[in-house]
């Protein structure tokens, strides 16, 4: 009886738990240094795939629980105001699925570096520059935060300017403004989240996002329905409920991670340019896809009846967005695969992962739209009580599933993009699919053919089923030999030999 896929790494850098797992016969064997031998037969697919499959959701359940509760927190405060009234829904829809969303976009695409870094280099087994990559990470978001703020202080002109309802843009700069201080709450958070991810010490991730929401539905139940304070409830709720992350975030780290937390250090400030362009790079692929989806609410403001177009679009945002946040989840945990396997040189490995990973979310992307259209006459009941707004929400359930399918796979493969450093080459392909053709094209559809909202929304599902189709084919020639090699030299220029000596100069605070 052979011994199961086990990935044998020194370095540390995949989950120990198939250990644990009973010796299953199999011919898929791993090399001396870890990594699988070939398939070659069916049997050996139906192993490797199980083996790979217990890999990738032990670290990617905890991932998209705590994905999901942070999104609960979006969700639930839009349901909480969708009841107050349609121009509220519409105003706070528009805050958080425009204003906050740029800037979680563009947050979250800086500090998605980390996956880079962090999972590679655990996967080489340099734990202690961990560290010193979330605290350069912690100096470049913070910044960015402060770069944003114009975004939220004259969010009103903004969205006038793209042609939104001026009741709608007023309300909805008001809530952005209130909202800051869970900008600077993000900066903070993102990097712990990588740098704990990139260990898979994510149950603890799962459990504080778990325990937050729950607060949240709490803070707005108290200040929105107790003390009557109506949409500024929301925003404290918000801002309160989005500092509670990062806090207790930091004290498991500093308590509990002692291997890749060594305290501050200048070392932070080392090579600080080159972070700064790896992170603008992961920025601009992540932002370019986050904000494309942004642009499908936006563009709806300059429709006739703008209130119901942009309302009924934000209901099913909101729900795509909950399936989003589950292929975030699987992003992140595919990502932590990959660059932790890469890290390890283990090329066949990486390249399995991959595989088993797409496979199993087209399946979960048809089931949810399946779902979608069997429930497409009641599911905007849990937002809205108006009649009008939830027959406009039925007309866009076919879209909505079809967005649901495309969307299982392409952020699984922005997640391979990051475990392998590709971010430079994805946001090119981004930019030509979305920007170039989708969004020209659902701006065709939904205007000069007068096809209204479906037509936007068309179009810009052609623009993601092109970029999926050019992803995916890339992923099929990939030469993941070469691209192991590649993370190996990543790992020594960014913490290998070059900051062997200047290890034991970090300060322990």
């Amino acid at each position: 009886m052979e011994e199961p896929l086990i990935n044998g790494s020194s370095g540390g850098g995949s989950i120990e738990t198939c250990e644990l797992l009973h010796p299953a016969p199999s011919t898929v064997v791993e090399l001396g240094n870890g990594d699988y031998l070939p398939v070659k037969s069916f049997g050996d697919v139906k192993s490797m795939f199980w083996k790979e499959t217990v890999k990738l959701w032990v670290i990617a359940g905890p991932i998209i629980f705590n994905t999901l509760c942070l999104y609960g927190l979006n969700s639930s405060t839009q349901i909480f105001v969708g009841h107050l009234g349609n121009i509220e829904l519409s105003a706070v829809a528009i805050a958080l699925s425009v204003i906050s969303v740029f800037s979680f976009g563009f947050l979250l695409g800086m500090a998605s570096a980390l996956e880079t870094l962090c999972g590679q280099a655990f996967g080489a087994g340099q734990m202690y520059m961990l560290g010193i990559y979330m605290q350069r990470s912690w100096i470049i978001l913070t910044v960015s935060c402060v770069l944003l703020l114009p975004v939220y202080i004259f969010a009103t002109p903004i969205l006038e300017l793209l042609g939104q309802d001026h009741d709608i843009a007023v309300l909805a700069s008001k809530f952005a403004i209130q909202i800051i201080p869970q900008l600077f709450a993000l900066a903070i958070n993102f990097p712990i989240q990588k740098f704990l991810q990139a260990q898979s010490k994510v149950g603890v991730i799962a459990w504080i996002g778990f325990v937050t929401l729950l607060l949240h539905v709490f803070f707005l139940w108290l200040f929105i329905y107790v003390l009557g304070l109506s949409t500024f409830g929301a925003a404290l709720a918000y801002d309160i409920s989005g500092w509670v992350i990062p806090i207790a975030q930091l004290v498991y780290v500093v308590g509990w991670c002692k291997d890749g937390w060594k305290g501050l250090s200048w070392l932070a400030f080392h090579e600080i340019w080159a972070f700064v362009r790896l992170s603008v790079a992961s920025a601009v692929m992540l932002c370019l896809e986050v904000w494309y989806m942004m642009t499908l609410i936006v563009l709806t403001g300059h429709l006739a009846d703008a209130v119901i177009a942009v309302a009924s679009i934000s209901v099913c945002m909101n729900l795509n967005g909950w399936e989003a946040m589950l292929f975030i989840g699987i992003n992140a945990a595919i990502s932590v695969r990959v660059s932790n396997e890469l890290g390890s040189g283990h090329p066949r490995a990486a390249k399995y992962c991959v595989f088993v990973v797409v496979a199993q979310s087209l399946l979960i992307g048809l089931f949810f739209m399946v779902l979608i259209l069997v429930t497409k006459d009641y599911f905007a009941i849990i937002f809205t009580s108006s009649k009008e707004l939830q027959q406009a929400v039925a007309r866009l359930a076919f879209l909505l599933g079809v967005t649901m399918v495309l969307n299982s796979i392409q952020p699984v493969i922005s997640g391979v993009a990051i475990g392998g450093g590709w971010q430079a080459l994805v946001a090119y392909i981004n930019l030509g699919c979305y920007y170039i053709f989708g969004l020209p094209l659902g701006f065709l559809m939904g205007y000069k053919l007068n096809m209204g909202v479906e037509g936007i929304w068309s179009g810009m599902l052609c623009g993601t089923a092109l970029q999926t189709l050019i992803l995916l084919f890339i992923v099929w020639k990939t030469n993941w030999k070469h691209e192991a090699d590649q993370a190996l030299e990543r790992v020594q220029k960014w913490g290998g030999k070059d900051n062997e000596d200047e290890k034991v100069v970090v300060d322990s605070c």
